[in-house]
């Protein structure tokens, strides 16, 4: 036998030694795949009380050692359903019993938002799905890579935005590096983050719009086991139609945002962070344009036309969003927006796309305002005048056409609020001394 022969031969004899090796761990150390199959769902409903059907689980040596586990789905009336989850386990440390990880792939998952809301509060931490059995643990770094492919948010309108994501992770559960990108957006919609050594502060980039949110982000743990996370990005050159279109959705506001944005956040868990978000923003769009309502035409018609744009040389204000179980609420305040001679400020709230505010606009420069109410949806937005106001609009207009018009109806709207707060009183002495007899 030549040299080569031997040495293939001996290569063949330590390779089957190999994959005999794999067979026993798989055999004597790893669950079998009902066992496994059964147990993920039975610590899935004890931990949090809803069922959780996996349709099977499968080992595979070829060409690498992995756990394939398919067609897992929630027993919800919209369940979460995912197609496929691959684990590749790193072999050395099964001997240890402890479960690592080297790369996880995720793949086709439907998240309904109202089924994702389901579990908040339900989930029992005494009934950890951490080990497959009471002598298994986690390793140091439990998993190494995240691949998510095909994961689709489903909104409350029913809306599915499909995101995929790339994580690498360091101990505790730290990214190391993260990117996350909407599969279908033109322009692109990306967000990367990227450690800072050791420490739990990230650079972070989001690519929208077709500009950037550029900063920093930082997680503090606080000595209560809660986490706090804050960030402060920087806004340049984003297109604010480009970048809600990415989540398929529409804007009334049309041009390029610049302004400062703080994000932050306090829980137990990374979950409960992503649930408890509040962000704040400064912002200034210049120029602008305002789809949807003609400020001069709401002026001149005291508020009786709706439609029309309104292009603007400015507009500024700040906007705070905050996550609830009932949807992101939005607060605009101090806004400001000039447009020629008019000159136009307010506030808005924003939840669930419908919108409510007030507007003061301004058609002598700061001098008298026609007082606006902001209502309708984000889609068909409305501007209009309180009874007393547009009763004040039209004598006003009556006595003095144009300025009177504004005149009145300031003059309206005060009285409005004169007899509201005169009636309120009244209606309290009244309940104190009971009904008439």
């Amino acid at each position: 036998m030549t040299r080569a022969a031997r040495w293939l031969t001996r290569t063949a004899i330590a390779l089957a030694v190999l994959v005999g090796g794999l067979f026993l761990v798989a055999w004597v150390l790893l669950p079998s795949e009902a066992d496994l199959a059964r147990d993920v769902g039975a610590r899935f409903e004890k931990a949090t009380g809803v069922a959780l059907r996996v349709g099977g689980v499968q080992w595979t040596l070829r060409p690498t050692p992995a756990i394939v586990i398919s067609d897992v789905a929630t027993a919800q009336p919209a369940p979460i359903t995912v197609r496929r989850i691959v684990l590749y386990p790193r072999l050395g440390e099964l001997w240890q019993r402890r479960l690592a990880v080297d790369t996880i792939e995720v793949d086709g998952v439907v998240l309904p938002s109202s089924s994702v809301r389901a579990f908040r509060g339900r989930w029992d931490s005494s009934h950890p799905l951490a080990a497959v059995s009471g002598s298994w643990h986690f390793g140091d770094v439990p998993v190494r890579h995240l691949k998510l492919r095909d994961i689709t948010w489903i909104d409350r309108r029913d809306i599915g935005l499909a995101y995929d994501a790339d994580v690498d992770f360091d101990a505790g559960w730290r990214p190391r590096k993260a990117e996350a990108w909407r599969s279908d957006a033109t322009p692109e919609a990306r967000l990367v983050l990227e450690r800072q050594g050791s420490e739990d502060r990230w650079q972070a980039v989001v690519h929208v719009g077709g500009g950037t949110w550029s900063g920093e982000a930082e997680l503090e743990s606080l000595s209560d086991n809660r986490l706090h996370l804050v960030a402060r990005l920087e806004a340049k050159g984003v297109d604010i139609a480009q970048m809600l279109r990415a989540f398929k959705r529409r804007s009334a506001v049309q041009g390029t945002v610049a302004g400062r944005t703080v994000v932050d956040a306090e829980g137990e868990s990374l979950p409960q962070l992503a649930g408890r978000l509040h962000t704040r923003t400064r912002f200034s769009v210049k120029p602008a344009r305002l789809d949807g309502f003609d400020l001069a035409a709401a002026v001149r018609s005291a508020g009786t036309v709706r439609g029309g744009q309104t292009p603007l040389d400015e507009l500024v204000g700040t906007l705070d969003t905050q996550v609830t179980p009932d949807g992101t609420v939005m607060r605009y305040t101090d806004l400001r927006a000039r447009s020629g001679f008019l000159l136009a400020s307010g506030s808005a709230t924003v939840l669930n796309r419908k919108l409510d505010g007030e507007a003061a606009v301004d058609i002598v420069d700061g001098v008298v305002g026609m007082p606006l109410k902001l209502g309708g949806t984000l889609d068909d937005p409305t501007l209009s005048l309180t009874g007393k106001a547009l009763a004040g609009a039209a004598v006003g207009s009556a006595v003095l056409p144009g300025v009177g018009t504004a005149i009145g109806a300031r003059i309206g709207q005060q009285l409005d609020k004169l007899f509201e707060d005169e009636d309120a009183p009244k209606m309290r002495r009244d309940n104190k001394r009971g009904a008439p007899r």
